[in-house]
């Protein structure tokens, strides 16, 4: 058995494994002993019950001394034993990803349509097909089908509930903002790629989404295709679907793979 006991952690592992086995022998010795030849004596405290109870006697000082001496190596140990200045294998992996994540990016910087939609086709199997089907088409309806933009009934679902999951500038949308046919009209539009004369009724959306439907320059969600901004807000803030909710992926994903996992999913709904 080799230990290198040059290594601090491995000096302190030692010197802690020592300690205990010796007080361990020690205070078994010593009470083993003891119970050979003690007996019971001192003043009973108040509770007990026919002379049955336990006696008022100190704490031994083996056992306070050994509390305090823990307490004290406690407060060194992580104050400046081992957490501040040691070697740390979480600390060493954050270091190397960070580092391969800032030379990932710079390499990619300037990537073509191409390289990006090939990109994010491995983004997209590595963390969303799990539950959008490797194909997007959300599993038969299980989740988001990146085939469609939006179905008449989650448009509908959202008038009525009103959405605040993404963090847009434009704050929450309310509930309720249109009702009755109103409501219907607005869904059918929404959900057949907002093609076709636009309703009356969706001047109450344009106020914030634009006359388009596009967000105004990405100030609130686009209706009309899954575009960078909206795919990064997913992303950051995790969304509420038909399978549970989607947690985020902001710690997951470098800016250049959200933007090719956008660039992917554009081409599923194409």
């Amino acid at each position: 058995m080799n230990i290198d006991l040059s290594d601090p952690i491995n000096m302190i592992t030692m010197i802690g494994a020592i300690a205990i086995a010796v007080l361990t022998v020690g205070v078994s010795i010593k009470y083993i002993n003891q119970m050979k030849t003690d007996t019971a004596s001192g003043e009973l405290a108040d509770e007990n019950w026919d002379g049955i109870g336990e006696y008022k006697n100190e704490l031994p000082s083996g056992w306070a001394f050994s509390f305090l001496g823990t307490l004290i190596w406690a407060l060194w140990y992580w104050t400046m034993g081992y957490p501040v200045n040691a070697f740390s294998q979480i600390g060493q992996w954050n270091e190397e990803v960070k580092a391969y994540n800032q030379k990932f990016e710079e390499t990619h910087k300037n990537a073509d349509a191409a390289t990006l939609q090939e990109m994010g086709e491995s983004v997209f199997l590595v963390q969303c097909a799990p539950c959008h089907g490797t194909t997007g088409d959300g599993l038969s309806g299980k989740a988001q089908d990146f085939g469609s933009r939006m179905s008449k009934e989650q448009v509908l679902y959202t008038i009525k509930n009103g959405s605040n999951q993404l963090g847009y500038q434009m704050g929450a949308m309310p509930p309720m903002m249109a009702q009755g046919k109103d409501a219907e009209d607005i869904a059918a539009y929404i959900a057949g790629g907002m093609k076709g004369e636009q309703p009356a009724a969706f001047a109450a959306c344009a106020s914030c989404h634009g006359p388009d439907g596009k967000g105004m320059n990405g100030m609130a969600p686009n209706l009309a295709a899954y575009d960078n901004t909206l795919v990064s807000h997913v992303i950051e803030h995790g969304k509420k679907g038909k399978i549970g909710r989607m947690p985020s992926f902001k710690t997951m994903l470098t800016p250049v793979q959200q933007k090719a996992l956008a660039v992917y999913i554009q081409s599923l709904s194409k």
